[in-house]
């Protein structure tokens, strides 16, 4: 493997000094992550010093650190390690050509980089790069830059936030030539109080474009205005999407199957139809976005719709499986266990609904950074879960309580405290020829759940 980084690119890169000459293949802070090649950077954080864990990472096979105190072992100097990270995504950002764009909105931000990407390199492959898992804040967008490779021809990049400013940090870093917003929903409503705060907060991610370049907004949101507004001063065009027949990138045709969606999109000078593997009317909208970031940015049309028609579930996002139960029968689960709001909740019990059953099961966690709004935000659910033709609603953490109140006398509802006593419940409950939704705050620990579930215990 091509060095990503050597030691003197490093050290010009953070203006620190070298112990030695060295090259690393890869760059990590976590030191679980390190492995023959890696660069650890040995950040100093609130709970723990990286620095406690530079022996370790070094035992195991990384080819340098980057510290701020004396250490022994191949590393480069500096005076403050997480100023190193934000100047080495820089530095990776400012010696390649990969055309950027960066992703973000209230929901859907991970699943939508993830069809980016996989779109974008059909027709490139090994020549995309993106950021992995979540990492999306201060200290993840910064890895994720400085792991591109210099010979990357396209880079797309989840960026998040809860608090004004962040997202306006988060840009300048990555200099997006293209930057997308999914959607607007109230999602950390507790840090802004209202929505519109919430949308100009995501509209700080158009203030790093760089010249030339495009921003993509959801035509559909009630928040489309707020977001344009946000774009103009920096974007040298505008492209909206969504279901409306307005919007620059539209669906004329949306015919569900039994294999995925069949859609026929309309572009701005061209059309394309593709089946999308994903369910739901969310990610209708999502694949729209991607198209129009697709073209934004001169990807190959053709191939991205073969992409989209080959994505799978994410972890957490969407993945499916089959359970085999101790009959021998077996039921279908949905997971989307990684994280919750309003929105995102209703939109994958729609899914839920439109799974093959013979009776539906919703595992729903609390919603958090919610803040005044969440027992409306909270009880309002129970419209949804009713029209999903829930069942059994089996409701974890504190904050259900206003969706069982909600819920009585429509849907036999189970409410439990921890994600262990939902367990438990749904052990005893579940049967063949259930469909099964997993959904709440990453917090909650539903994952547990669902792996306990897929691991046959």
């Amino acid at each position: 493997m091509s060095a990503l980084w050597t030691s003197d690119e490093i050290a010009a890169a953070v203006g620190g000094v070298a112990s030695g000459a060295f090259s690393a293949t890869s760059v990590t802070f976590d030191s679980r992550e390190v492995e023959a090649g890696s660069l650890f950077i040995a950040l100093k954080g609130e709970m723990t010093d990286g620095h406690r864990f530079v022996a370790k990472a070094l035992d195991s096979g990384a080819a340098g650190v980057i510290v701020s105190d004396p250490v022994d072992g191949p590393h480069v100097r500096v005076s403050d390690t997480m100023a190193a990270l934000n100047a080495l995504g820089v530095a990776s950002r400012v010696r390649s050509s990969a055309k950027r764009i960066g992703v973000t909105g209230s929901v859907g931000k991970t699943g939508t980089k993830e069809a980016l990407a996989d779109a974008l390199a059909r027709a490139n492959k090994g020549a995309v790069h993106r950021s992995i898992k979540s990492y999306n804040n201060h200290t993840g967008v910064p890895l994720s830059l400085s792991r591109m490779p210099r010979e990357a021809v396209f880079g797309v990049f989840e960026m998040g936030m809860n608090h004004f400013g962040e997202l306006a940090e988060l840009t300048q870093l990555v200099r997006p030539h293209v930057a997308l917003v999914t959607t607007i929903a109230p999602a950390h409503i507790e840090y802004f109080g209202t929505e519109e705060r919430i949308a100009d907060a995501k509209g700080e991610i158009f203030g790093g474009l760089e010249p030339g370049g495009v921003a993509i907004i959801p035509y559909d949101s009630a928040h489309r205005e707020r977001l344009i507004a946000a774009a103009l001063p920096h974007a040298a065009r505008i492209v909206t999407f969504g279901r409306a027949p307005e919007a620059d990138v539209t669906a004329l045709e949306v015919i569900a199957k039994t294999d995925g969606t069949h859609i026929l999109a309309r572009l701005p000078g061209a059309e394309l139809s593709f089946t999308l593997s994903q369910p739901g009317d969310h990610w209708v909208s999502n694949a729209l976005g991607v198209i129009a970031a697709v073209q934004a940015v001169g990807g190959d049309l053709a191939a991205a719709g073969l992409a989209l028609a080959d994505m799978a579930g994410l972890a957490g996002r969407g993945a499916r499986h089959s359970i085999t139960l101790v009959d021998g029968g077996s039921a279908t689960l949905l997971d989307e266990s990684y994280n919750a709001n309003s929105a995102s909740m209703r939109a994958t019990l729609s899914v839920l609904a439109s799974l093959p059953a013979q009776r539906r099961i919703a595992v729903l966690g609390e919603m958090r950074e919610l803040g005044a709004a969440s027992e409306l935000l909270h009880a309002e659910l129970a419209g949804p879960v009713v029209g999903a033709g829930v069942e059994l609603a089996i409701l974890v953490g504190e904050g259900m309580a206003p969706l069982a109140r909600a819920l009585a006398g429509q849907c036999e509802t189970v409410h439990v405290a921890t994600a262990d006593a939902a367990h438990e419940t749904l052990k005893g409950a579940i049967r063949g020829g259930d469909a099964l939704l997993i959904k709440g705050s990453n917090a909650v620990g539903l994952s547990r759940i669902v792996n306990a579930l897929t691991s046959g215990s």
